[in-house]
């Protein structure tokens, strides 16, 4: 697999755990009661938009395919 290929999958990777994370700290704030679920579904909202910030980042910043 070339390079340039192999970012466009982890930058897709990357959006999809953004997609992820806003989902979930949609659940966390409005559907569950539940403070353990909130706090849960928060923890792993946050943990995925760090990981997709990383990710971008290498992507960007990354050598030029």
């Amino acid at each position: 697999m070339s390079p340039g290929l192999m970012k466009m999958w982890i930058s897709l990777s990357a959006m999809g755990f953004m997609f992820l994370a806003v989902f979930l700290i949609y659940l966390s704030r409005y559907t569950f009661k539940n403070k353990v679920f909130k706090i849960t579904t928060a923890v792993f909202a946050y943990a995925f938009m760090f990981l997709s910030g990383v990710l971008m980042f290498a992507v960007v910043m990354g050598e030029a395919a």
